[in-house]
């Protein structure tokens, strides 16, 4: 998605990685909801911070709690940007299968607490801006929705093919 942002749009795209961020910026937080919320809240101070440099963020993170991405999406509009909430709609059974860390089964086996869709909820997105369903679409596919969605929206700078 970065690349094909950065292929149709003149701004700098920066992509915050939820894993990268967590081991730079928000190292020593756990897995409570309480440090989860300041997670995504620091992302999205971050995100706030590229939108008033009138750039573009990213945030590839798990947000699981409805309240603070709204939260998050007031900090971006404040500083003048837009915020669009992408919904990576995959079910449990397609996240475990993928799981290369192997965090589900730990999750599973009571190894890791807290973990979001085992032993912690994840609210749906009931209005994302864009929802994608991982199981059923290539990535190609995918990024064209995306860019295709923010062209519509006329958040893109130029026509996306």
């Amino acid at each position: 998605l970065a690349d094909a942002l950065r292929e149709h749009d003149a701004r700098s795209v920066v992509v915050l990685d939820g894993d990268v961020v967590r081991s730079h910026l928000s190292a020593g937080l756990g897995f409570s909801k309480s440090d989860r919320d300041t997670n995504i809240r620091r992302i999205g101070f971050v995100a706030s911070e590229i939108a008033r440099a009138r750039g573009i963020a990213i945030c590839a993170a798990i947000a699981p709690y409805d309240a603070v991405r709204r939260e998050v999406e007031r900090m971006v509009r404040a500083a003048g940007g837009e915020f669009v909430l992408l919904h990576v709609a995959t079910p449990i059974d397609v996240c475990e299968a993928r799981d290369a860390k192997g965090l589900y089964a730990k999750a599973r086996r009571g190894e890791v607490q807290e973990f979001t869709g085992v032993s912690d909820p994840y609210e749906i997105p009931q209005q994302p801006d864009v929802r994608v369903n991982t199981h059923l679409m290539d990535p190609v596919t995918i990024i064209a929705d995306i860019v295709d969605f923010l062209r519509k929206s006329q958040l893109a700078n130029r026509s996306c093919a």
